[in-house]
């Protein structure tokens, strides 16, 4: 049995399909990269006769392979459950499921521009010094870019300054916008940039340091859902040329299994791994909160096969 995962949309480096197993193909979030890896040794050290592969991506990114490419996948799993109802529902699948939970924060190194006097009052006043450099991912491919410049959009309401997300996106190059957060990760530590936008969670893998952002603005807390929705932008629609409002939300990973996925047994397989205590402790060591028990939108939908699992529908 084989499960393929592809890392930063490339095979892992001298991995080739072993014909004698099975193959699982999944595509994941980048900010999933490290919990995945220990996922699929713990699986596959669980299933010998199973090879895992996987393909990191921005989530949207990720959805898009299977909805416009045509690649083939079994599951996708990305940082945003309303991915999969923009891009993949209702041809490619009509269930998801929610299982984990992150927070927005300011990932710097030890040799980031005023490293020593960043904090969660004084970041923005920083970033707008002069050579200061600062990046976020593609708000189009990734959950993670949108998200950057929510906080943002949210930070002048809530420190009152009217003009600082104007004045935070104009000071951010193109050239410092990438795929996906992680693909940020390497410049941080050569130090081409010093602060980028990402998760808690990547942050805490990489071992960099990471300004903490109020509960008002990180996008964390299900009770401030309502004041994360005063954030918006527009991003690109599913059609070439059109677009798609998104709003600022709780942020709340979700996975799903394809209609059409080719070995659908060993994806019920993986998904109960993930879900159960083993799986739940790999995401808390990796930085990540687990959603207990899973929310799954419709349990109508769900396959018979994960009806076994723990889950509440929303």
């Amino acid at each position: 049995m084989v499960i393929v995962f592809l890392l930063s949309g490339d095979l892992k480096t001298g991995q080739a399909k072993d014909l004698d197993k099975a193959n699982l193909i999944i595509f994941h979030a980048g900010s999933l990269a490290g919990p995945f890896k220990t996922l699929e040794e713990q699986f596959e050290k669980a299933y010998p006769d199973v090879d895992v592969l996987r393909e990191s991506l921005g989530s949207r990114l990720a959805a898009r392979s299977v909805s416009e490419l045509d690649k083939e996948a079994d599951i996708v799993a990305v940082s945003d459950y309303r991915v999969i109802i923009d891009i993949l529902m209702p041809k490619d699948t009509n269930w998801y499921l929610c299982w984990a939970s992150n927070q927005m924060v300011i990932m710097y190194s030890e040799n980031s521009k005023y490293a020593k006097e960043i904090n969660s009052n004084n970041w923005y006043k920083i970033l707008l010094r002069k050579g200061v450099n600062y990046g976020h991912s593609d708000p189009n491919l990734d959950p993670c870019g949108y998200r950057s410049l929510f906080v943002w959009q949210l930070a002048e309401r809530y420190y009152q300054l009217p003009g600082l997300y104007k004045k935070l996106s104009q000071n951010c190059p193109s050239k410092n916008i990438r795929p996906k957060e992680t693909d940020l990760i390497a410049l941080v530590e050569i130090g081409e940039l010093d602060y980028v936008f990402s998760y808690s969670s990547v942050a805490k893998q990489h071992r960099l340091s990471f300004v903490k952002l109020p509960d008002e603005i990180n996008l964390e807390k299900i009770r401030l859902k309502e004041d994360y929705k005063k954030a918006s932008l527009k991003i690109s629609g599913q059609k070439p040329g059109t677009y798609t409002k998104v709003f600022g939300e709780p942020i709340i990973y979700a996975l799903t299994i394809l209609r059409n996925a080719p070995n659908k047994d060993l994806a019920y397989k993986f998904i109960s791994y993930l879900l159960s205590k083993e799986g739940e402790k790999v995401f808390l060591r990796s930085g990540q909160l687990p959603i207990t028990p899973a929310i799954v939108n419709n349990l109508k939908y769900l396959p018979k096969e994960l009806r076994h699992l723990n889950l509440v529908s929303n």
